[in-house]
């Protein structure tokens, strides 16, 4: 009965069929999500602009040196040493005084590599004649990579959690702290109550140990009696409170402002530091939450949750959080590796497109717009990474030449999830097997030496969810009167 069970969850579920749901989202979401955020891109020309628009992903081709552009299979780039890619076509709709004129908005910006088995590959539509005919295995799975000829997969990355409060204790005291993410920027944003139980804030491109009382007034709790009926109105959370309050110097938001302002920018004129001040709580203290002026109301009300829960963590109300729970992790698949690397290479053909643009109009050239994208800014950035496995943000070894030594070996391979902590260290915790990785994990598929339990499998029957739109969670809580209901608990 087991094994009817087995063979009937095999006939409609691939063994690699996270990656290729991941990839398809990415195609089908994830680029044109990336575009949209950017928009419009502002030349440094006088009265000249490009809206961008919708992106097309056309069948995977190649450029012959006589005959142009054909279709290729991956049997034949493998055989040819090249790489099986797809290309991208992106609607540019130039301004001229705020006057549109499309005259060529259809401009192809590059390449991307295609999985082999995704929707955008040929092979996905094949029966298994046809499979057999274009030269490839009809038992081959799929959910690798074709580049410069070689097989590679990019193997699933273990990381915390994003935009969730982690409560530990440290040297420094008991530390709430929260990795804020917001469209691919990551900002690690702490607060830390110390054995004295004085509040310390810490985020990025800023000194540490920041007054909390002083960043709540610059949000925009000035008065005392404000914070105090922020914070909930356990006996132990006001003590603290109170404490924090007598002991702060600055009791109105203007000198709060000052001595901040001061000490992130000592020795700078008022009105830059006044502006840095506003820049930095704008975008790198808690961005997840927004970065708008309208969005500070909302950070203090979190920071406060964080010092809420540091308190309660401190006086032994709550339990630490564990890092090691797997509802504390999350995996990033080829499809989330993929939506990191065409942001970042995104990035560099928008700055390129205002260089050329700028180059042309100093010739004096006439601004077309298809002249001024170069696809190999895109595809370069994108092949060197996929060819070499190093990521964006230091990442090394995310893309891997796929093991072919045995059938098994190529599924485990695909199946793989690797910790970013450093091999040379202990880290007993985060190599034990913790409780939460039954039915996630295999207990026992893991290497021998250094990269032990660091490096490891997704179990038999394991699924990874695609992942959803956040906004969505985000209006049916507002929907049920829930957003602001749980500041004080």
């Amino acid at each position: 009965m087991r094994g009817a069970l087995l063979d009937s969850y095999f006939r409609t579920n691939s063994l690699v069929k996270q990656q290729l749901d991941s990839y398809n989202r990415f195609v089908d979401v994830g680029m044109q999500a990336v575009v949209d955020r950017v928009g419009k891109i502002e030349t440094n020309v006088e009265g000249f602009e490009l809206v961008l628009g919708k992106l097309r992903v056309e069948p995977p081709r190649f450029y012959e040196v006589k005959g142009g552009y054909r279709q290729i299979a991956p049997a034949e780039a493998r055989l040819r040493n090249i790489t099986y890619a797809a290309p991208v076509f992106m609607e540019i709709v130039p301004l001229f005084n705020g006057i549109e004129r499309p005259t060529y908005s259809d401009v192809f910006i590059g390449e991307i590599p295609v999985m082999v088995k995704s929707k955008l590959c040929y092979l996905s539509h094949m029966t298994k004649d046809e499979l057999i005919d274009a030269g490839e295995d009809p038992d081959d799975p799929g959910g690798y990579f074709i580049v410069n000829g070689s097989e590679r997969v990019l193997v699933g990355i273990e990381d915390l959690v994003p935009n969730k409060i982690m409560t530990t204790k440290e040297t420094t005291g008991t530390v709430a702290k929260v990795f804020s993410t917001r469209h691919g920027f990551r900002a690690r944003c702490v607060v830390t109550r110390n054995a004295d139980g004085f509040l310390r804030v810490e985020f990025p491109a800023t000194p540490p140990d920041l007054s909390f009382i002083q960043l709540l007034r610059v949000l925009g709790l000035e008065k005392d009696k404000d914070i105090l009926a922020a914070f909930s109105q356990d006996r132990i959370i006001q003590n603290d409170i109170l404490l924090n309050l007598e002991k702060e110097p600055c009791k109105s938001r203007e000198d709060a402002i000052q001595t901040l302002s001061k000490r992130i920018s000592p020795g700078q004129p008022e009105e830059f530091r006044l502006s840095r001040l506003d820049n930095l709580v704008g975008t790198y203290l808690l961005p997840h939450l927004g970065v708008e002026k309208g969005d500070l109301p909302k950070k203090s009300y979190y920071l406060i949750r964080m010092a809420q829960r540091a308190i309660r963590v401190a006086n032994k109300r709550l339990a630490v959080d564990d890092k090691d729970h797997y509802a504390n992790k999350r995996v990033k698949l080829a499809g989330n590796l993929m939506d990191e690397l065409f942001r970042y290479a995104f990035q560099f053909l928008t700055k390129d497109i205002i260089y050329q643009a700028s180059r042309a109009d100093a010739r004096g050239r006439k601004l077309q717009v298809h002249t001024l994208v170069r696809q190999d800014t895109l595809v370069d950035r994108i092949r060197y990474a996929m060819a070499t496995g190093n990521w964006i943000a230091g990442q090394t070894g995310v893309s891997q030449l796929l093991d072919r030594t045995s059938n098994l070996a190529m599924m485990s391979h695909m199946r793989r999830i690797i910790s970013p902590l450093s091999k040379k260290h202990p880290h007993f915790k985060a190599r034990d097997l913790h409780g939460t990785h039954w039915g996630k994990l295999c207990p026992s598929e893991t290497p021998e030496g250094p990269s032990c339990s660091l490096v490891k499998n997704l179990a038999i029957l394991a699924q990874v969810t695609k992942g959803g739109d956040e906004a969505e969670v985000v209006e049916l809580v507002k929907k049920f009167g829930l957003e602001s209901g749980g500041w004080k608990g």
